[in-house]
């Protein structure tokens, strides 16, 4: 498979409420894998025009796993 220099791989859409979260894998140039965290809220303006607010998360592979650990210890302390 050929790359651009941000090349998506994978792509997962979760819907929840007023927001979506987007979790996409990319591929750099040189086929190091990362991932992009993309927070999307629906916003209106004063005028009543529809636009969208989006926070981006940039992941890269070195970080999978610390990243994992502290997301999967937050999640036990609000589960506990």
């Amino acid at each position: 498979m050929e790359n651009d220099k941000n090349s998506e791989i994978y792509s997962k859409v979760v819907r929840a409420g007023k927001r979506t979260y987007f979790f996409d894998v990319k591929a750099t140039k040189g086929n190091d894998l990362y991932i992009t965290l993309t927070e999307s809220k629906k916003t209106f303006s004063e005028d009543g025009r529809e636009g969208f607010q989006k926070h981006k998360i940039f992941l890269y592979k070195e970080d999978f796993e610390k990243f994992k650990e502290g997301l999967d210890d937050v999640l036990l302390k609000i589960e506990s």
